[in-house]
């Protein structure tokens, strides 16, 4: 880029306070009861007799009041006394049914219900208060009948798994109900979330940037995008888009739809959103990227933006980023890496190279709740551009981040975001990382890239299956094809055909429950499964229990 931007906009600000001072009790006493009511007959007292009158009558009145009051003052349990036997009885729940369970391999995926049906099995409904044991009879309702993305045969997203450790992380996330604007209110996440983020950075190769967790990587890539054009053009925080010339911004065409809603999202219309071909294996074409950005010059647009894909949706592919920053450089363009699903692959020495060239970048999403096997949600928009975050989405309510605290207010990173209140995601993955340390999550991250490799090469072995194309990332594609349909000519029937064995199959697994393979077509190829391995437990054996299970729910179709 032409420049870097060093210093953060800041508005300095004073805290107002108001004091007010009021007695709800105090009642001034009237005439009558400065009147003796000891009496059926008033009589007139002396002026001491009066005084005295007086004074009995005010606290009478005040204690009246006070009593009142009372009656309706909501009592503080005695703290010793207190049973929590709802949250004990739910722990153990969730600990058998939710976690334990939920990772047997034993046990079901998932228990399928319509949704006619399911609205049957389950009170959904509300209104009148419900007794604790018909709450938690419905919490065991809402586990039976949720998929199990910690079942060692989940392979339907690019998530699943649950650690033991980050599950705590998250139980105690919920306990503290933080919200991580001010270092005030939540002191100890913003001091952990710098440590992970300084990390993280480390990781990537960006000397002394920036970074936000942000609610997923949809989310994350429109920052980025947002980001970029403030960069360029930061007088669109003022004046808007009427104030900037017509820009664009480039992506492949295998990339995550959350590109598109972004452009659309912030105004600047999908038709400026140009689309880059990519090759057989669905990487980024450079070519095509340098001829698009010529072409759209030609036409008076304003490119501004390139995004590359490390690790796309449904082949798993990784963009030469390099190259594709050769050419950022070359035509003054900011360079950003969605590794939202691939980033996870810097953790291990042996992978990281499939995102060669990402420090090159100016801007980068990952997710660790993908490879990493982070609970959801857990996503972050990283820059190298220190500082640039504030600048672009800073409003300084005078409320929140005043500059005369008593504290350094470096750490009340509330306005980098454009949220106000903003969920602790930090703590869950800090407390995993503790506990793996570096060496483990590289261990774990080798270990899906190896059981995906295993599998594709099952898939080369068996009899019926079909593989797409050599997986880079842990997706593995591929055709399962049925006795009746081998050996015979692959007409538009016959693809016909077999674009149904997908649909099928996927139904026949979910009603027995035996796993989840997600299924869809891409282009010139009707529907294959897109098998993806993200869950940190899953062993070879799982790969091997793949293909048998496709076999026996597929055999007779």
């Amino acid at each position: 880029m032409a420049s870097c931007i060093t210093e953060s906009h800041k508005v300095h600000s004073s805290a107002h306070k108001r004091i007010h001072e009021r007695n709800d009790f105090e009642v001034e006493p009237t005439e009558k009861q400065r009147i003796t009511m000891f009496s059926e007959k008033p009589v007139r007292k002396s002026n001491k007799e009066n005084s005295l009158c007086n004074n009995i009558m005010t606290l009478k009145t005040k204690e009246t009041q006070s009593d009142n009051h009372k009656k309706h003052e909501k009592k503080a349990p005695k703290q010793e006394k207190v049973k929590h036997e709802f949250l004990d009885k739910l722990y153990e729940m969730m600990l058998r049914d939710g976690f334990m369970k939920a990772r047997d391999r034993n046990e079901k995926v998932l228990e399928f219900s319509h949704p006619e049906d399911l609205k049957k099995k389950i009170d959904f409904e509300l209104g009148s208060k419900t007794s604790d044991e018909k709450i938690l009879s419905l919490c065991q309702d809402v586990i039976k009948y949720s998929v199990k993305v910690a079942h060692p045969r989940f392979f339907n997203q690019l998530y699943g798994g649950l650690d033991e450790y980050s599950l705590g992380g998250c139980w105690l996330t919920e306990t503290m109900n933080a919200s991580l604007y001010t270092y005030e209110v939540s002191p100890v996440f913003a001091l952990m979330e710098r440590v992970v983020i300084d990390k993280m950075l480390g990781k990537i190769g960006f000397q002394d940037g920036d970074a936000m967790f942000c609610p997923g990587g949809s989310i994350s890539n429109m920052y980025a995008l947002n980001i970029a054009r403030y960069f360029q053009y930061p007088e669109v925080k003022k004046k808007g888009l009427r104030g900037i010339p017509e820009i664009c911004a480039f992506t492949s065409e295998k990339c995550h739809y959350s590109i598109a809603k972004g452009v659309a999202f912030m105004g600047m219309g999908l038709d400026n959103l140009i689309s880059v071909k990519t090759d057989a294996i669905g990487k980024m074409i450079p070519e095509d990227l340098e001829k698009k950005i010529l072409e759209a010059k030609e036409q008076g647009m304003t490119p501004y933006f390139v995004n590359a894909t490390a690790g796309t949706t449904v082949f798993g592919a990784f963009d030469p980023i390099d190259e594709i920053a050769d050419i950022c450089k070359k035509y003054g363009l900011w360079l950003h890496v969605d590794g939202a699903w691939g980033g996870g692959a810097l953790m291990s020495k042996k992978y990281r190279h499939l995102l060669k060239g990402v420090e090159r970048a100016d801007s980068m999403t990952w997710n660790p709740h993908k490879l990493m096997g982070v609970p959801q949600q857990c996503s972050l928009i990283f820059t190298r551009h220190k500082g640039l975050l504030e600048q672009c989405h800073s409003a300084n309510a005078a409320y929140l981040f005043q500059q005369d605290k008593f504290y350094d207010v470096s750490y009340d990173t509330g306005d980098k975001s454009i949220q106000c209140g903003r969920k602790n995601d930090v703590l869950k993955l800090w407390i995993m990382w503790k506990n793996k340390g570096d060496e483990g999550f590289e261990r774990d991250i080798d270990n899906q890239f190896e059981c995906a490799e295993y599998l594709a090469e099952l898939v080369k072995q068996r009899e019926g299956f079909e593989l797409l194309l050599e997986p880079e990332c842990t997706n593995v594609c591929f055709y399962y094809i049925p006795e009746r349909l081998r050996g015979k000519e692959r007409t538009d029937e016959w693809w016909s055909e077999i674009s149904k064995v997908g649909p099928k199959v996927k139904e026949a697994m979910m009603k027995a429950g035996s796993m989840m393979v997600g299924y869809q077509p891409d282009g010139q190829f009707v529907n294959f499964f897109r098998m993806i391995v993200s869950n940190l437990d899953i062993v070879k054996s799982d790969m091997e229990f793949v293909v048998d299970e496709i076999i026996r729910l597929g055999k007779d179709l």
